[in-house]
């Protein structure tokens, strides 16, 4: 009867090494495969914030009204908005007007349906909106900050404005009238995204008339 023959030194080594190869080829995939998943999900999170914060900016210049707000206590003429490099404190361009449109069911809120706003972008790439309680605010009475999008590199707006009688239209790198403009352009500037540029109609709605100030 002949005898079972087993394995020998060298046959087991080659073994181990060969299943070490394998697993270490199978860590490796593995590893990429991981790393990948967590970019993906990482551009998706980034591509989900930058289109909220594009829908935020679109509800509120969409309901943009020819309002001209009371800043500081102090009267504002007839502005109604406001728009270029430096605005709000910006380091790049910023814009501010009052919208329509914010909720107060049944008025039960202690505010007007009015709310002033503005977008500016700060000095750590940060792009804010900023509103305040209260159209017509008081002196000292600093608007509320809520960041919109960070790694933001630039921001760069543009205004539509009819040039002659023919409605020709120019882009103008700044605005300051006593009306909405007739459309406006928002550049963001990512690292991952590049330049986002999105131009919005806006409508020529009716003046509203600010409250008379108490004697």
């Amino acid at each position: 009867m002949q005898a079972q023959r087993g394995f020998t030194l060298v046959e087991i080594l080659v073994a181990i090494a060969i299943f070490s190869l394998i697993a270490a080829a199978s860590t490796a995939v593995l590893t990429n495969v991981i790393a990948a998943s967590e970019q993906s999900s990482q551009s998706i999170e980034r591509l989900q914030s930058l289109q909220r914060a594009m829908m935020v900016i679109e509800r509120d210049l969409l309901q943009a009204v020819n309002r001209a707000p009371r800043i500081g206590g102090v009267d504002n003429n007839t502005t109604v908005f406001f728009g270029g490099a430096g605005e709000m404190q910006s380091t790049h361009d910023g814009v501010s007007f009052v919208r329509n449109g914010w909720q107060n069911p049944m008025w039960l809120l202690p505010r007007s349906n009015m709310q002033g706003v503005a977008y500016r972008l700060n000095s750590d790439n940060v792009l804010e909106r900023l509103h305040t309680l209260f159209v017509d605010n008081d002196l000292g009475i600093d608007p509320i900050v809520r960041p919109l999008l960070t790694g933001v590199t630039d921001l760069n707006i543009e205004f539509m404005v009819a040039i002659n009688s023919r409605n020709e239209i120019s882009w103008d790198e700044s605005y300051k009238g006593t009306k909405v403009p007739k459309g406006i352009a928002i550049e963001i500037t990512t690292k991952e995204f590049g330049v986002i540029r999105r131009e919005f109609a806006l409508l020529d709605p009716p003046a509203v008339p600010a409250p008379e100030a108490s004697s």
